[in-house]
Order: structure tokens, then C-alpha cells, then sequence
């Protein structure tokens, strides 16, 4: 949620979007007479944000009626609305090019569920996370391999698949699979397909997005929830709202919503309708997962 390698290349998957309501968006930030300077101010005057989000369930995603939704999409109904902003416009796009979008502006907010890191925080702020969250692997019914980790795909040379700029990716490669032995699939979804089909024997993503997408299946399961070890320490990772590092104000008002929020239970209220469960709440902040 996100869509997301350690090395900064993105979590999430691909969505295409219209370009007349992007350009009709571009073309009302433009129309401000607010100094671009103050995002918050030029927000309010303009009374409508434009959301980056990517196409992965549950953190943002069009649903069966066509509308734009997820964790993060609602998280930011709420809280813009509550810094005096009345209507969200989500841009979708590939989860790669998001913050490259928001950097040129495309949009003025990243709400994809991104994983917080080092390499990103080089390019944008972040917001506090609103969730947590470890790893996960879709197996085949009963995981004949037995495989639990990283570690475990590695001794036992199985088939090993994850997502587009997944941080997986890295994690699998620091436990000592070769890079060029990884099958790269779309999504979760693909996963899901190709572990049933017998293609791959595992698919590693969020522990959320592989329980989601095995509730129905006959042929695979979901490994329980754990922490990659990378060069000794295991990583919890935790997704938020990207800010251009230009936009202090925006995302420190923004940041004062998300803790009244976590304070009185409504942000789990709310993430609870998309999978998350208590667990995935934290009290990292993104100061501690930008090192």
C-alpha cells in the first residue's frame, strides 16, 4: 500500500487515468492566485487535492462500481476535509511514477500506502505511517516446501515470485537468492495465479495483500505474517501520505490529523473495513523509518 524496493523503486500496481481530468486539474493549479509556495493555503482556496494513488487492494484501487477507493483515497477524504479541503480528485498511475509525479506537480499529494525509507526521503516527506506491516508468502494448500521465510526459499530452491518494485525483491536478494532468479509478476492477483497454476511455488508480498487475495482460493493459502532480516535486523515496514519536501506546513497539519486520529481509534476504525488489523497499527514515525 505501498507499492516499494528498499533501493526506491515503487510498491503498487498500475492504473491508467484520464488525461483531460488530469490536465483539467493541472490547469486549476495553475489558476491560483495563492503563492505556489504555501500548499496548504493554495489548497484551501482551491478547495480540491489531487491524490496520487496506484491500483493495489486495499490501499488504493477502483472498486466494482468504478469509484476510487482504498485505505489511504478514505484516510484523505477525511483528513483534507478536516484542514478545510472539500474534494479529493485520486490521479492514478503506475505506483513508479508517483513520486516523480508529485515532484513535477501532477498531483499534490502521494496517498498509496507507500512504504516509508531512507532512499525515498531523499526525494519527499512523508507523513507519520498509518499502519505497519510484515511479509507474507501465497503457497500451495498445506506448503508442501515448507517455507516461512526467505532463508527457507533459498535452502530449498523453490520458485520464488513477487511484484513489480517490490520491496520483496530486496529482502529475497538479501537472503541469497539471485536477482536473476526471481519471477517479476503484475500483482498479488498474478501471484495467486501463478502459485495455484504451479508456475511458482511462492509469492511473497504484505501480509494483508496475500491473505486478501487467498480467501477464496481451493489451492493456495498464506503463510503467516514475519519480518525479513536484512544484514541482521528485521524489517517492520509502514506506509504513509508523501508530501514534496517543499510542503512543511501541508504535511505537519496533515500529521496532526493522522495522531488525533490513531489518539481516539478512528484511523483503525476506518483501515479495519480494508483488512488491517490491530497489529498493523503503529507508533513508528517516519523520522525512525527514514534512517
Amino acid at each position: 500500500m505501498a507499492r516499494t524496493r528498499v533501493t526506491g523503486s515503487i510498491r503498487r500496481r498500475t492504473v491508467l487515468f484520464g488525461t483531460a481530468g488530469a490536465l483539467g486539474a493541472a490547469g486549476a493549479a495553475g489558476c491560483s492566485r495563492v503563492p505556489s509556495g504555501d500548499a496548504l493555503a493554495r489548497l484551501k482556496s482551491q478547495r480540491t487535492v489531487r491524490l496520487g494513488i496506484a491500483g493495489e487492494v486495499p490501499y488504493g484501487y477502483v472498486d466494482d462500481q468504478g469509484e476510487f477507493t482504498g485505505e489511504a483515497p478514505e484516510l484523505a477524504r477525511v483528513i483534507f476535509k478536516r484542514l478545510g479541503i472539500d474534494s479529493v480528485q485520486p490521479v492514478a498511475t503506475d505506483f513508479a511514477s508517483l513520486i516523480p509525479g508529485l515532484n513535477s506537480q501532477q498531483f499534490d499529494v502521494v496517498s498509496a500506502g507507500m512504504y516509508i525509507n531512507k532512499e525515498r526521503c531523499e526525494q519527499v516527506i512523508f507523513a507519520d505511517p498509518e499502519y505497519q506491516m510484515l511479509d507474507s508468502f501465497i503457497v500451495r494448500k498445506g506448503n508442501p516446501k515448507n517455507l516461512h521465510t526467505y532463508e527457507d526459499v533459498v535452502k530449498a530452491k523453490a520458485t520464488f515470485a513477487t511484484g513489480t518494485g517490490y520491496a520483496e525483491i530486496d529482502y529475497a536478494v538479501a537472503a541469497g537468492c539471485p536477482e536473476k532468479d526471481i519471477v517479476i509478476l503484475q500483482d498479488q492477483v498474478a501471484g495467486l495465479n501463478a502459485v495455484e497454476s504451479g508456475r511458482v511455488d511462492v509469492f511473497a508480498g504484505t501480509a494483508l495483500t496475500t491473505r486478501e487475495v487467498v480467501k477464496k482460493s481451493r489451492k493456495a493459502e498464506a503463510t503467516e505474517p514475519f519480518a525479513a532480516v536484512v544484514d541482521g535486523d528485521k524489517k517492520i515496514d509502514g506506509g504513509g501520505f508523501a508530501f514534496r519536501p517543499t510542503d512543511t506546513e501541508l504535511r505537519d497539519a496533515f500529521n496532526t490529523e493522522i495522531h488525533k486520529m490513531k489518539k481516539s481509534g478512528e484511523l483503525f476504525r476506518i483501515l479495519r473495513s480494508f483488512g488491517f488489523t490491530r497489529n498493523e497499527m503503529t507508533a513508528l514515525t517516519a523520522e525512525e523509518l527514514c534512517r
